[in-house]
């Protein structure tokens, strides 16, 4: 059995050469560290000669940038497990896996460095036209055939118990839903924003009872395998594919945290081009084709979500009149109230986003954040009221109508 340790880039071209059929015997390979966050470690190998590459995503036993916070391996068995569920349900919307190494708690899958991360697209002023249908095919399978809806109830409990993910559970519970909210020590804050922290923002009461109600949901509510950290830095795409990686958070809980936290990272691009020196046509052309994608999102995913009801959900639930809608109004409103939880923990807390920290100019960048969490805010306390998406995209509308007419 071989021993953990955390790969260098010299051992990580030795191990994929030990991976039968993986790479030509005669494979000229280069290998780059390019992980840029805390907990793994990433390689891409690339073969000069044909230019095959290959990730190795290995699972770090400690925060890299804190030795002395030390993390359990057992994430990658998530990941892997997550992304073998996933792949089944969506046919392939997921990297393939090579190999999965328990000991060495790392997974070999393919090199997706083709395509763009979504992020960076969107920042670029991109338009993904089939994104929409993509991940609402996407959403719609993960979150319905692995719920009660679908699943057997003993089956699915016992799935229940083998993703029970604390550790990432806890980050989430702590990063997302806590310390955003007053002025923990974990916060990474822009100067020119503090001041709109401590005069408004950490004073609103009913907002943080609400962001509470809504933690409580994610931490007590297994409606579904979900991916625990679907933002769009977690999805490659091109014009005519998309795939979704990054499951290491996955476990059962509410199946709008995933919903939502597609949404939540749709309106912080939106918000953050208030930051930016672009014309006004151009500001205003890019936002509606977000709001478009994000009303799309909502319309695709509930029809889908209903097919697969109507034609798969146990007949017992079927045959109760009126839940249907019912469990989607709930779901829309959980999703746009979890979406708001993640659109606002990216201006306060520690994990940031390119969309809005690529605003060099502070100022300009507190600007934006403020518009940010202003609209984090009414997704969170105004959720109740939302029946429909279109709803949703109203009140996006008149604070946008608000925004420009102000200095915020």
């Amino acid at each position: 059995m071989t021993k953990y340790k955390p790969l260098k880039e010299k051992e990580a071209i030795e191990y994929v050469k030990g991976i039968e059929g993986l790479f030509d015997d005669d494979a000229e390979l280069s290998c780059n560290e390019i992980g840029d966050g805390n907990l793994n470690l990433v390689f891409h190998i690339t073969d000069q000669n044909s230019g095959m590459g290959v990730v190795i995503k290995q699972a770090l036993d400690h925060v890299r940038i804190a030795d002395d916070w030390p993390l359990t391996k057992e994430r990658v068995k998530f990941e892997y497990t997550a992304m073998k569920i996933q792949d089944e349900l969506t046919d392939g919307m997921v990297p393939k896996v090579y190999k999965y190494d328990d000991e060495m708690a790392l997974i070999v899958m393919e090199d997706l460095s083709s395509m763009k991360v979504m992020r960076k697209g969107l920042i670029s002023g991109i338009k993904y036209p089939h994104f929409a249908e993509q991940i609402s095919t996407f959403l719609s399978k993960t979150l319905f055939y692995t719920s009660d809806l679908y699943m057997a109830p003993k089956e699915k409990k016992e799935r229940v118990k083998n993703f029970i993910n604390p550790e990432l559970c806890d980050i989430t519970e702590v990063l997302v839903f806590t310390d955003p909210y007053f002025d923990a020590e974990s916060n990474n804050i822009n100067p020119e924003l503090r001041p709109y922290l401590e005069k408004e923002f950490w004073r609103k009461s009913e907002l943080r009872k609400e962001v509470t109600v809504l933690k409580e949901k994610f931490m007590t509510r297994a409606q579904a395998l979900i991916h625990g950290d679907l933002h769009t830095g977690s999805i490659f795409i091109d014009q005519k594919t998309l795939k979704v990686f990054d499951t290491e958070f996955a476990f059962y809980g509410p199946s709008g945290f995933d919903i939502g936290a597609v949404i939540g990272n749709l309106i912080l691009n939106y918000a953050s081009w208030s930051g930016k020196e672009v014309s006004t046509e151009f500001k205003a052309d890019y936002r509606e084709y977000l709001l478009d994608t994000i009303e799309d999102i909502w319309n695709k995913f509930e029809e889908k979500f209903r097919k697969f009801w109507d034609q798969e959900a146990h007949e017992t639930t079927k045959a109760v009149k009126g839940y249907q809608d019912y469990y989607l109004k709930q779901l829309l409103q959980d999703s746009i109230g979890m979406g708001g939880c993640k659109t606002m923990r990216r201006c306060i807390g520690m994990a940031h986003v390119e969309d809005l920290d690529g605003i060099e100019n502070l100022s300009e960048r507190a600007r934006a954040q403020i518009f940010a969490l202003k609209l984090g805010e009414i997704m969170v306390t105004r959720r109740k009221r939302l029946a429909t998406i279109t709803d949703f995209i109203k009140i996006v509308r008149d604070l946008t109508a608000w925004e420009d007419t102000t200095n915020m």
